[in-house]
Parts: structure tokens; C-alpha cells; sequence
């Protein structure tokens, strides 16, 4: 994959920092997962104003996988990507993954959010996650679509187009790898 800057965004419980995970491994890129620059121990939320400096400052790297929705800083990161993957996975897979969090995570924090942030589910978080269809996706569509970024975007819309993308991708970085190791072999 030539992308050096990859975005990752969609629903909460769409697999975002699973599959940012498993990109940065196979391109060996780094993974800037959002939620660990945004959460204070205690989930305490950084004012906005904070939150787009560091947000500019994780973007002036030259290499990245970045994961996170946070659409106040969209306008900052869709230009700065090179390839967008857009989660775009359904209620009936994003809620049940949301509370298998839960369950797994409980009273622990997740790897990809600050330490001192205990995994839990609130009412506010569960009503965001319940409405992302018709609000939070609506200002990612309008956001892609204002930063005429589409030609970038891949839309993913179910487990098993993100599996069957991520398998070609690792195919792809096969051969990719066997031809430059050919050419370096002919030399």
C-alpha cells in the first residue's frame, strides 16, 4: 500500500482500533488511536480548543494510522489522509460489539484509550451510538463529502467486507514484499 496517512473513522463498535491494529502490523505504520489522546484519567473530556492543537500536531507526522470519529476535528484530518476507511458496519453489529466490550473490558482499560479510563457504557454514550446512523454518520458523509475526499474513501459495510478487504491488502503486502525481494535478488 502506497497510503502513509491513513484515517480510520466510522461508529463506535465497528472495529476501528482492531483494524488499525492489525494495518499498522502489516504496514508497519504507526497507530495514533484518537481516544488515548482526548481522554483525561477519569474519561475527562479536553476542551475543544486543546484538543484541534494536538489533534495538528499528531497529523504533522509523516506516517500514520488514526483512529477516532471526534467530527469537530474531521475538517483537520480528511485533507491530511492519503486513504479514509470508512466503517460503515450496521446497529445490529455495532451495538451487541459495544456491549461484548463491555463484558470483556470491565473495570479495566482498553489498550487503544488512555490508561486511568475504565472500559464502561454510559446512557449518553449508548444514545450516541443508537443515533450514529442518522447523525453522527450524516456529518462524516457531509464531512467527506465538503472536503471532496471521496476518491480517497473506501466504505466498508459489514465484518465481511472488512475481512475480505484486510485479506487482499495482506495478499497485496505479500507480493509486494516477494517482488522486492526478487529485484533486490536479480541485482
Amino acid at each position: 500500500m502506497d497510503a502513509q496517512r491513513v484515517l480510520v473513522v466510522g461508529s463506535g463498535g465497528a472495529g476501528k482500533s482492531t483494524l488499525s491494529r492489525r494495518l499498522g502490523e502489516l504496514w508497519e505504520l504507526p497507530v495514533v488511536h484518537l481516544d488515548q489522546h482526548f481522554w483525561s484519567p477519569g474519561w475527562v473530556e479536553m476542551p475543544d480548543d486543546a484538543w484541534r492543537e494536538v489533534v495538528t500536531r499528531l497529523l504533522g507526522a509523516p506516517q500514520w494510522i488514526m483512529d477516532g470519529n471526534y467530527a469537530g476535528t474531521l475538517d483537520l484530518r480528511l485533507p491530511a489522509a492519503d486513504l479514509i476507511l470508512f466503517l460503515d458496519l450496521p446497529r445490529r453489529v455495532t451495538v451487541p460489539r459495544v456491549m461484548w466490550r463491555r463484558i470483556r473490558w470491565h473495570g479495566r482499560t482498553r489498550p487503544d484509550v488512555r490508561p486511568g479510563c475504565p472500559e464502561h457504557v454510559t446512557g449518553e454514550f449508548l444514545a450516541w451510538l443508537w443515533t450514529y446512523p442518522r447523525s453522527g454518520r450524516v456529518r462524516l458523509v457531509t464531512a467527506i463529502t465538503e472536503a471532496d475526499v471521496w476518491s480517497r474513501v473506501v466504505r466498508l459495510r459489514s465484518p465481511r467486507q472488512v475481512r475480505r478487504w484486510l485479506a487482499l491488502e495482506a495478499q497485496q503486502d505479500r507480493q509486494d514484499r516477494q517482488d522486492r525481494q526478487d529485484r533486490q535478488d536479480r541485482r
